[in-house]
């Protein structure tokens, strides 16, 4: 890929996390804004779905199978991988134990290691949205793996991650059978599907074969489409309307009904992935402007703004101030901050590390 296709699919992750902000700041607009328009918003979670499908091309294009070439190659493949989240969110996350109004000095090893993702009782503690970090370090666990896999035989590859999701669940069962797993680990179903990777390895994997599909360089799948970046841009805001359909009321997701959740799954990381290779493969003016030195930037601090733009950091901003915005831009300048000094001089730091080591 060119430098113009490699910034624009940065500068989307901005877009992704602004939907996030939206979707989370929904509940303060309700009485100002339409009510079909809540219904939409209502669906703007699909910002992490996003991530997750853009996070399974990026790192299926750049990694493959190759960390299995040797237990020394996957370990510096997590290490690498494990530096790119886990220092910014380990600074913010004590920084919410060492305030006395917050964390209290209350520190958990399950915050600390993500493993308080897959429990229901504890994936929204510490820093709430973290728990997509849990479902990110399980597919960089698994992303090697599922690579080969799929390379060798995709049918397989399906039933495994099938056979995942039914043992995570059954997991969960008889845990709450042997001692009514108090901290609800895999339980209950909703959970599983939803919040861990066993619910939602269908989106790293649909980017996982856009990957395929473009480093083979296969005339066929998504790349044959004409129009890939309007389609799949339309398609996909238009599924989160016709999801939002089966909201119950405004405090609900499409996705709680049965036919809302199969669209969900099946259809939008689809037209996730559409998007995307209408990005990498199409010159437009989503591109170009994606692209753009402003919105490079700010999807390179996407990963800041996802950790602060709820839970410690913004509350914690809000008793200092809040503007009419809900401190939308306060919040990308801090993270731009982060950012720059913090996130990325860590990363690149343990990035030349691993290289010396080679």
């Amino acid at each position: 890929m060119n430098n113009k296709r490699i910034d624009a699919l940065t500068g989307i992750r901005a877009i992704a996390v602004t939907l996030v902000f939206v979707y989370h700041n929904r509940k303060y607009w309700r009485g100002m804004l339409h009510p079909e328009l809540i219904r939409w918003i209502n669906e703007f979670h699909v910002g992490v779905s996003m991530f997750f499908v853009l996070s399974g091309f990026l790192l299926a294009y750049t990694y493959g199978q190759s960390p299995l070439s040797s237990r020394k190659s996957y370990g510096k493949y997590m290490v690498g991988r494990a530096a790119r989240i886990l220092p910014l969110y380990w600074l913010i996350l004590t920084a919410y134990y060492l305030d006395p109004k917050f964390g209290k000095l209350n520190f958990s090893f399950l915050t600390y290691s993500l493993l308080h993702g897959f429990s229901n009782t504890w994936n929204l503690k510490g820093i709430a949205q973290s728990w997509s970090l849990s479902v990110e370090m399980t597919f960089y666990a698994l992303l090697p793996l599922m690579a080969w896999q799929l390379n060798k035989n995709w049918k397989k590859l399906l039933i495994y991650l099938g056979l995942l999701t039914a043992a995570s669940i059954s997991v969960g069962y008889l845990w709450f059978l042997y001692n009514g797993n108090p901290l609800q680990f895999f339980r209950p179903v909703k959970f599983v599907l939803g919040s861990t990777f066993s619910g939602r390895w269908l989106e790293f994997l649909v980017g996982m074969v856009l990957a395929k599909q473009l480093s083979h360089q296969e005339n066929g799948g998504l790349f044959k489409w004409k129009h890939k970046t309007l389609v799949g841009t339309v398609t996909l805001f238009g599924l989160l309307y016709a999801i939002g359909q089966f909201q119950p009321d405004v405090f609900h997701h499409g996705g709680d009904h049965w036919i809302g959740y199969l669209m969900q799954w099946l259809l939008v990381p689809v037209a996730i992935a559409l998007m995307i290779a209408g990005l990498i493969d199409e010159r437009t003016w989503l591109q170009r402007f994606l692209s753009t030195r402003l919105m490079v930037l700010l999807g390179n601090a996407s990963f800041a703004f996802y950790l602060i733009h709820i839970s410690y950091v913004n509350i914690r901003l809000r008793l200092w101030w809040l503007g009419p915005d809900r401190n939308f831009v306060l919040l990308w300048l801090i993270s731009i901050a982060l950012y720059l000094l913090v996130e990325k001089p860590i990363y690149d730091f343990i990035r030349r590390a691993l290289k010396t080591r080679s």
